[in-house]
């Protein structure tokens, strides 16, 4: 298929595939006229980016899962704790927003009961600011 039509099923871009292409996230084929030509498998690729960066993820995270995949020559159990790695990143983020979603329902709630506080409650929720 051609970028465009790569570009509508996957939710990315002509301009951003392109981009990828660059940093060599994604590698389409060359047609004899050089065009480049997607595979369902390359649209599968542009939805996981497009949802990684969705989620704030840096390119460089986005490369190193996408080689848990394509590099044949890691040994299973390195591609198992790198994937392990990122899990436990995701799982500390996802606490994070959590605490941050309890902040904001605090603040609503409280606004409906007491008015506007002077401050946000962060009681109990450890945020990370590493980010």
């Amino acid at each position: 298929m051609n970028i465009g039509e790569a570009a509508n099923r996957s939710g990315v871009s002509a301009k951003m595939i392109r981009h990828y292409e660059t940093l060599g996230l994604v590698r389409p084929e060359r047609l004899a006229n050089n065009y480049r030509s997607y595979s369902e498998k390359t649209v599968s690729i542009l939805r996981f980016i497009r949802h990684t960066r969705e989620l704030n993820f840096p390119l460089a995270e986005v490369k190193t899962i996408l080689a848990l995949w394509e590099d044949d020559r890691k040994a299973p159990e390195e591609v198992r704790s790198t994937a392990l790695r990122q899990v436990a990143a995701l799982e500390e983020k996802a606490q994070s927003v959590q605490a941050m979603a309890k902040a904001l329902r605090d603040l609503a709630d409280t606004i409906e009961s007491q008015g506007k506080p002077e401050a946000p409650r962060f009681e109990g929720a450890e945020l990370d600011t590493s980010s």
